[in-house]
């Protein structure tokens, strides 16, 4: 039996897809490997020994080029923790109104996608504005998680109507025929099969929240999050410490999206066995 041979048009896509993801790793590899340097090096290659003490420093908390990253670490979980369970709360209620039409659908649609294209700056900087007329102070979790909200929510939304969109309705008219209430369909027929999706809103909302400068600089109050500090630390006496940073970081943000694909495949995999979750 002869083997039929590729076209063309694969291996020029499959070297364009290589190049790309070289493109996007590549920068971040340098960094990882930076994040090893000697006691004695710097913030460029060629390495000076290879070390953990930029580690230890990072987990010490004190040090030269350090700032305040562990208070600015902690300030950044918390907004993103909130951020990511309120934008799955809200895209997650939308999705559902909007299944059915209302007066102003279109007006509140095309509001929340405009905070999309909208520069971050001017929206942040209105919020501020905002909060300082009405005589209200700015911290993390008012105008913060306000002004990071502007920028999940579109998001979250968005990927709650493609969920929605793919969804099977005939499930939900079944349990509508044996009785079901409008609360049981939800919890027994709706969710478990859209939970998935609803798990990556909340990942989506987390990660965005935990990467914002441009909204959040304006509204989150005294105190910085972590990545106003880091890039405070750019303008100031840098140390390969800020690798350590984006290293850790990497880490956390890939065991984030590793336990979240593991939920998933396990959600997957009892739906098809027919087992409780």
């Amino acid at each position: 039996m002869t083997r039929r041979s590729r076209p063309l048009s694969f291996y020029i896509l499959g070297a364009l897809t290589v190049l790309f993801i070289a493109y996007v790793y590549a920068p971040m590899a340098c960094l990882y490997i930076l994040s090893f340097q000697g006691p004695d090096g710097g913030m460029s290659f060629p390495m000076v020994g290879w070390s953990l003490d930029w580690f230890r420093m990072l987990f010490s908390g004190s040090g030269q080029g350090l700032g305040d990253i562990p208070t600015a670490f902690e300030r950044s979980i918390r907004l993103a923790v909130c951020v990511g369970a309120l934008t799955l709360v809200i895209s997650v209620t939308a999705g559902l109104a909007y299944r059915r039409r209302f007066p102003g659908a279109n007006f509140v649609f095309y509001s929340a996608i405009a905070s999309m294209v909208l520069p971050g700056i001017f929206i942040g900087f209105g919020i501020a504005l905002s909060f300082n007329m009405l005589g209200w102070q700015s911290n993390w979790f008012t105008s913060g998680i306000g002004a990071q909200l502007t920028w999940t929510l579109p998001f979250g939304l968005l990927i709650m109507f493609i969920i929605l969109g793919r969804f099977n309705t005939s499930y939900e008219e079944a349990a509508t025929d044996l009785g079901a209430s409008a609360r049981q369909r939800f919890q027994w027929v709706i969710l478990p099969i859209i939970l998935p999706g609803v798990i990556g809103i909340g990942m989506a909302g987390f990660t965005s929240s935990y990467e914002e400068t441009m909204r959040t600089s304006l509204n989150v109050g005294t105190g910085n999050t972590l990545p106003m500090e880091v890039m405070g630390l750019l303008n100031a006496a840098s140390t390969p410490v800020l690798f350590a940073i984006g290293t850790m970081t990497t880490l956390v943000s890939f065991s984030l999206i590793i336990i979240s694909l593991l939920v998933m495949s396990h959600i997957a995999k009892c739906r098809s066995m027919r087992k409780p979750l």
